[in-house]
């Protein structure tokens, strides 16, 4: 029995302090209190690859786009490249002073954000013209800014130096299949 304990153990986990680590330790506390604990997201937080989330009540949604997540990933991460958002080549710095910079190759802009630890969602403003709301899946070391599909669409057009309508219409034709599917960005610090 113990040694199936262990066995079972280190199966689910690298080492006791992967398991044991502040983000699972977290991520347990919210989930046994339901209270959301205060997010750090100062400092600069650079591309790693998209992020994908849907969020649907109905279980066989969920099942079917959780099995769908590693694709959309996949065809994200493809079409965000092909506008230059690669791993390292895009950043959000977020400073104490509610102003941020997102950085894409050599172009930068600048703006405004507040966050709502009620609802986890952050609200981006670009020079007080585009504003986008985002959910916060923040640890430590990680965050993904997760968008409504629509909205990443619009980002990623503001955002990419060489968008074009055929990059752009292969991720909105995978968003208009899901209802509730969250498209972002994975950072890390």
């Amino acid at each position: 029995m113990a040694i199936s304990l262990f066995t079972t153990t280190t199966i689910q986990a690298q080492s006791w302090t992967d398991l044991f680590n502040k983000d699972n330790i977290s991520k347990v506390v919210s989930a046994v209190t339901g209270k959301t604990e205060a997010i750090n997201m100062i400092g600069t937080w650079t591309y790693r690859g998209s992020a994908v989330e849907f969020e649907s009540d109905n279980l066989l949604m969920q099942a079917g786009g959780a099995a769908a997540s590693a694709i959309a990933e996949s065809k994200m991460n493809e079409q965000l490249s092909k506008i230059g958002i690669k791993d390292g080549q895009m950043s959000f710095t977020f400073n104490a002073d509610s102003t941020f910079t997102s950085t894409v190759g050599k172009k930068k802009m600048n703006g405004t954000y507040s966050y709502n630890a009620k609802t986890k969602q952050v609200n981006l403003t670009y020079l007080r013209l585009l504003n986008m709301n985002a959910k916060v899946n923040c640890s430590s070391g990680s965050m993904e800014l997760l968008f409504n599909s629509d909205k990443l669409l619009k980002i990623m057009a503001f955002l990419g130096s060489k968008s074009s309508s055929a990059a752009l219409k292969t991720v909105s034709s995978l968003a208009d299949q899901y209802d509730g599917m969250m498209l972002g960005f994975d950072l890390r610090k």
